[in-house]
């Protein structure tokens, strides 16, 4: 059985005795259906609001860092960064033939030794960054400044984009399909006011929710404790 919007639509749709609809309706549904759609994409949200640390939402990426430059954007889907992850690459076309982990290091304490590095030119006078910092407005600064092109990857737990087109599959485990349809159910009987029947489905949303939590989160890791 195919686990896709159109099919957690579908769903909802037959739960509240509603016609389904088709890949050929589907993009130009409005109107209830609309609704119905609003609502998944609803309730993944929710999902992924009350913990960040699924992890169906974890992600590994990597940046080339550029001679010369200090400061780089991480993607805007991330909801957060585990700094403790960040690590230089074994690169042997750079002569760089061990991989090391970077030690953070506090805003602070690279403003005091580092910051003037920012302003040069002379990318000849970096080396092999030794510390990773977390700007003030959520940059990753490397220090000191690198002399050359080095890889460096991370780990962070990611915001995944709403659903759009029919064929779109949630991070969401098809195993917990019943917790994501039920938290779209709460938000479609809210949207025609039946607020005793969203009382119900919000409550199987929240059992279904500590039964993931359970069943994914490891109690032990950092991130958890982090919650």
């Amino acid at each position: 059985m195919a686990y896709n919007y159109l099919s957690l639509t579908n769903e909802v749709c037959r739960r509240l005795n509603e016609t389904e609809l088709t890949t050929s309706n589907f993009a130009t549904a409005t109107g209830f259906y609309a609704q119905v759609k609003d609502a998944l994409n609803a309730s993944i949200r929710d999902i992924n609001q009350k913990h960040f640390n699924w992890p169906f939402n974890h992600n590994t990426d990597d940046i080339t860092l550029t001679a010369g430059e200090l400061r780089y954007p991480l993607p805007e889907n991330a909801k957060y960064t585990d700094f403790d992850t960040v690590r230089i690459l074994r690169d042997a076309s750079l002569n760089f033939n061990e991989a090391r982990k970077l030690k953070q290091m506090s805003y602070d304490e690279y403003i005091d030794k580092y910051i003037d590095q920012e302003g040069e030119t002379d990318a000849t006078k970096g080396t092999v960054p030794e510390y990773i910092v977390r700007s003030q407005d959520g940059d990753l600064i490397v220090a000191p400044m690198p002399n050359k092109a080095y890889t460096i990857e991370y780990e962070f737990f990611m915001i995944p984009a709403d659903l759009e087109d029919d064929e779109d599959v949630p991070t969401i485990p098809f195993r917990f399909k019943h917790v994501l349809v039920d938290g779209a159910m709460y938000h479609a009987y809210m949207f025609r006011d039946n607020l005793e029947s969203a009382t119900l489905s919000l409550r199987k949303f929240e059992d279904g929710l500590k039964q993931m939590r359970t069943l994914l989160v490891n109690e032990n890791n950092i991130y958890a404790r982090a919650v």
